[in-house]
């Protein structure tokens, strides 16, 4: 399935329409290259699960929680991994536990299209728009945003 997304105000209902079904153990895995919205489209769900406030990057942090949300939500960005075994030594299945996980950078981390509960979602940059390639896990097929 492929969405347009030319201007921020879709990309932020986009979000929300992610946010309505997300659910504990889903992975939202977001990949494109530096500046095509991964990190805007990850602040998007999160507002839209009630977060009120910055949503900073966690480029350089890697994980950040939000755990007061109608659905807890580890937001990570993996740019920095070398390995895929390191998400071991920063807890990320600790960090998961009960939570949703919006991955930047998934195939730094071994990736997680495996999981039934992966959204993967490929962002391009489309002239000054955006485009979102979305392929859904099994546990998705039913409630596609």
């Amino acid at each position: 399935m492929t969405v347009d997304l030319p201007d921020l105000v879709t990309m932020a209902s986009f979000g929300r329409r992610i946010a309505k079904v997300l659910q504990a153990g889903d992975v939202v895995a977001l990949t494109g290259g530096l500046g095509a919205g991964k990190t805007t489209l990850a602040r998007a769900i999160i507002a839209a699960l009630g977060h009120r406030g910055e949503v900073p990057s966690p480029t350089f942090t890697i994980l950040e929680t939000y755990d007061d949300l109608q659905q807890p939500v580890v937001h990570a960005d993996f740019y920095r991994l070398e390995r895929p075994e390191e998400t071991v030594e920063l807890g990320l299945d600790d960090y998961r536990s009960g939570a949703a996980l919006i991955a930047e950078w998934p195939d730094r981390a071994g990736g997680f299209s495996h999981e039934p509960g992966c959204l993967s979602i490929a962002l391009e940059t489309v002239g000054d728009g955006r485009r979102a390639i979305v392929e859904p896990g099994a546990d998705w097929l039913e409630r596609m945003p």
